[in-house]
């Protein structure tokens, strides 16, 4: 029984939804009233995170996330570009010993500013050549997990140290130099004999 002025408030449901007072509200799109229905996921299928992708290393940020390459054809390409180095190696030799004879051959009046520029050169080109030679022993080692060729790039190095070390002492006419420097060019193609063979599977 209900007093006066009293409203009668009843609440049942039609098709799901509250009703009061006769009134049955209108769902509104996107609105709170309006349940959206919770996708089917197949449970054999997995969802993988961002985490989960493999980085690209020409992403270092992350943000998009892509397959590296195959590590067969990095290790390929990095073997290619220390064939190319060693070529400008050879290159920087031959230059180096045509200067020299230009420099001797400008006696009495040597022309020794020239020839001091040509060393400076020679010394930056070789600098140069080098620290690429040991950033790609690096990336062999840390990134594509082939220390042995690695390795073999760290002698190869440390004889071209040396091999650079005595052909300065030949054009200076230091006694025992050319001796030690077919030795040392013996020892370098032997390395590089090495390299080739233990790399055969990626050529």
């Amino acid at each position: 029984m209900r007093g006066p002025g009293a409203r009668l408030c009843c609440v049942h449901r039609a098709g799901g939804l509250p009703v009061r007072d006769g009134r049955v509200p209108v769902p509104v799109l996107g609105s709170a009233q309006a349940p959206r229905p919770e996708p089917t996921r197949d449970p054999q299928h997995q969802v993988l995170g961002e985490d989960a992708l493999p980085q690209h290393r020409g992403d270092p940020s992350g943000r998009y996330r892509l397959c590296p390459e195959p590590t067969g054809e990095a290790v390929r390409e990095l073997l290619q570009r220390l064939r190319a180095l060693q070529s400008e190696r050879v290159e920087t030799y031959r230059l180096f010993e045509e200067g020299h004879r230009a420099y001797l051959s400008s006696a009495p009046h040597y022309d020794f500013p020239r020839y001091r520029q040509l060393v400076h050169e020679v010394t930056v080109a070789f600098s140069g050549i080098s620290r690429e030679v040991l950033g790609i022993a690096g990336r062999l080692r840390d990134e594509l997990g082939r220390p042995e060729l690695a390795q073999h790039l760290a002698r190869l190095q440390e004889r071209e140290q040396e091999k650079l070390q005595l052909v300065g002492a030949g054009l200076g006419g230091l006694p025992g130099a050319v001796l030690g420097l077919i030795k040392t060019i013996e020892a370098i193609s032997e390395i590089l004999q090495d390299l080739k063979y233990d790399s055969e599977e990626v050529e």
